[in-house]
């Protein structure tokens, strides 16, 4: 295929096929004038380009843009007090610091708060990550959380009919006590949506103080018997079942 007829695509889904950073996070890049194609500055997050004619880099370095790419995805145990990012100015420890430097590029699906705690995915496959964080694909995501104070049936059946956050409606969520200790209490909540803060600030909209926040399940797979800090690989088909469930 020649330069004429190859398809044009758009960069920042290069970038994310590449394992640089899922779409959304590609698309940040170009806005803060990090991507250079062919030596000049890339301005519209829309911007195309032609793999094997056009150059494209990241910061300053060449992104090589490999014919087909394997997916790989990879199950953490985000332990608390660890930064969502590959790298953070202030120097905290980040997810990147649980992966050896063989493990080659990958990024972040998704985010947990800094002093969250369970299941975070990391893979270089940019379409999968892209699935998985969009509201539209609808896949589960279960946490379990930890309140102060007793929250009434009648609190929890609000939750689940699509809590009001700073008077904006939310998704449905699907929410169910577990155990109550003294005056803090258990839930079991699971949110399609997920938008930033989401549980923490439904339950203070109620006036509950969220204590702690664990997600044990995406879609369906578990965050089992891995400890904080540990990893393990997703079998093919743990990746093609993610794939099925964000198919929507």
């Amino acid at each position: 295929m020649n330069e004429t007829t190859a398809p044009r695509i758009r960069i920042n889904k290069i970038l994310s096929e590449a394992g640089i950073a899922s779409r959304r996070a590609a698309e940040k890049l170009i806005r803060s004038g990090s991507v250079m194609l062919n030596g000049r500055t890339v301005t519209e997050v829309g911007q195309t380009m032609l793999p094997g004619c056009d150059h494209l880099s990241v910061e300053g370095r060449r992104v090589r843009i490999p014919q087909k790419i394997k997916p790989r995805v990879f199950a953490l145990y985000k332990p608390k007090n660890c930064i969502t990012t590959l790298r953070d100015p202030q120097g905290r420890r980040t997810v990147k610091d649980f992966f050896p430097s063989e493990s080659g590029r990958l990024f972040p699906v998704g985010r947990l708060d800094y002093d969250a705690e369970g299941l975070l995915l990391l893979t270089n496959d940019g379409e999968l990550a892209q699935r998985l964080m969009h509201p539209r694909h609808k896949v589960w995501k279960s946490y379990f959380v930890k309140v102060k104070g007793h929250v009434s049936q009648k609190t929890l059946n609000m939750l689940h009919r699509g809590p009001v956050i700073n008077k904006k409606k939310h998704s449905p969520v699907r929410i169910k006590p577990l155990h109550t200790v003294n005056d803090k209490m258990w839930l079991e909540v699971s949110l399609r949506e997920g938008t930033n803060r989401q549980i923490k600030k439904m339950f203070l909209q109620e006036d509950f103080r969220v204590l702690k926040i664990k997600r044990f399940r995406i879609g369906s797979v578990n965050l089992g018997e891995l400890n904080p800090g540990e990893t393990r690989p997703l079998s093919s088909q743990e990746i093609e079942a993610l794939y099925t469930e964000s198919n929507s």
